[in-house]
């Protein structure tokens, strides 16, 4: 039972820790330097009050990592509250004022009152390099989107004809903008010239994208104003797009061949819908070990897929999509079940039987992944690969 609480408001170059008794009395109020030499005398001076203490963070990752890793080696155990229920609790407390010696006081606070609170685990090694391969997979990913819809921005602009035939998505007409961006050259190059330079470049279907890019080309001859450095922007664009896509490639092989070596990456791999990249940031974002949530249930509200009730008076059986939940959890589970539906034919037929009682698409794939949520949590804890029927015992 800890005797004293430190409450931790986290920021990017300073901390500010505030350590309470269990009457609420404050006992020390430090700003410390975000730096391991001054976070290990902030810890040893915290465990001299009491060797019985619970650390408490508004914040799991980012600027909170060092201090997080230090507690953790010295054994410590560190309560997560999220800054939305720290902003919410603030306003129970006297005085409308601001400042980080008042938040980590009430995060000492709620830590010491509050009996809900989770402790955080750390995640196995191969759980935290997913978290981080995957992060930057889907930072690059989103980065790649918005550059194809600059460049569509940008082609619109001086060539309209050719911009709604493309497929920026493609590697062969990314390949083409990186040459020819004009309608001008697109005709002096003709048909057969532009098919042989698509083919020496390796793009596939090269006679069918030349005879689609000289139609276009045909179909517009007025040159616009600014055509000249608007197509160097395309082609700049179109490269940096495939770049783009060779370190997504890069990253996939990455995270595959990490996953690969979790003990736990053939059992989820074999649920239908799920495969390698929906794998990994499922380890990703559970940590890698589902005996931190104790049942399957738990790792659903986790994931958002276990409704709240929402009753007042005489409204009973409202219930409610939770406010706080892993979006990238839930992800997961709506995805796999949607590629399950092709594949797995219990996950179509209880998909169908769920529309056939009225809920809608959405509503049914939900309901999917929350069954797949029990499915999952059976295949880990027994180790077990996922079989479409269940095995047959032969008596001796």
């Amino acid at each position: 039972m800890p005797q004293i609480w430190a409450g931790m408001d986290i920021g990017k170059q300073h901390h500010h820790c505030v350590v309470i008794d269990a009457d609420g009395q404050r006992l020390l109020s430090r700003r410390i330097l975000n730096d391991e030499a001054a976070l290990l005398e902030l810890i040893s001076d915290v465990l001299n009050l009491s060797e019985e203490v619970l650390w408490a963070v508004d914040l799991n990752h980012g600027g909170a990592a060092l201090l997080i890793g230090l507690l953790l080696s010295h054994d410590q155990p560190i309560a997560y509250l999220t800054g939305r229920s720290v902003h919410h609790a603030s306003a129970t407390y006297r005085g409308e004022g601001k400042t980080d010696a008042r938040d980590a006081f009430v995060i000492a606070d709620q830590a010491r009152m509050r009996r809900d609170l989770g402790l955080l685990r750390p995640g196995d090694q191969i759980a935290v390099d997913l978290r981080t391969l995957t992060t930057r997979r889907a930072d690059l990913v989103a980065d790649r989107t918005r550059q194809i819809n600059r460049l569509r921005a940008q082609l619109l602009e001086i060539f309209p004809a050719l911009e709604r035939e493309l497929d920026m998505t493609c590697k062969g007409p990314l390949t083409l903008l990186t040459g020819y961006q004009t309608p001008a050259t697109i005709r002096r190059a003709g048909t057969n010239r532009l098919e042989t330079w698509l083919r020496a470049r390796k793009v596939r279907g090269a006679a069918t994208l030349a005879r689609t890019a000289v139609a276009a080309a045909q179909a517009q001859h007025t040159a616009l104003p600014g055509e000249k450095l608007a197509a160097a922007m395309v082609a700049r664009m179109a490269k940096g797009v495939i770049a783009l896509d060779e370190e997504i490639a890069e990253l996939a092989a990455l995270i595959e061949a990490r996953f690969r070596e979790h003990p736990h990456a053939e059992v989820i791999a074999s649920l239908p819908g799920m495969g390698t990249m929906l794998g990994a940031e499922f380890l990703a974002a559970t940590g890698g070990d589902i005996d931190a949530f104790g049942t399957a249930d738990r790792l659903a509200g986790y994931a958002g897929l276990a409704p709240a009730p929402r009753d007042s008076g005489r409204v009973s059986g409202n219930l409610r999509r939770p406010r706080r939940f892993h979006r990238g959890l839930l992800r997961v589970f709506y995805l796999s079940s949607m590629a399950s539906l092709r594949t797995c034919t219990a996950s179509r037929a209880y998909y169908d039987r769920k529309r056939s009682e009225g809920k809608g698409h959405k509503q049914a794939l939900l309901s999917l992944a929350r069954r797949r949520v029990n499915v999952l949590w059976a295949m880990i804890r027994n180790g077990e690969c996922y079989h479409h029927s269940p095995p047959v015992t032969v008596a001796a």
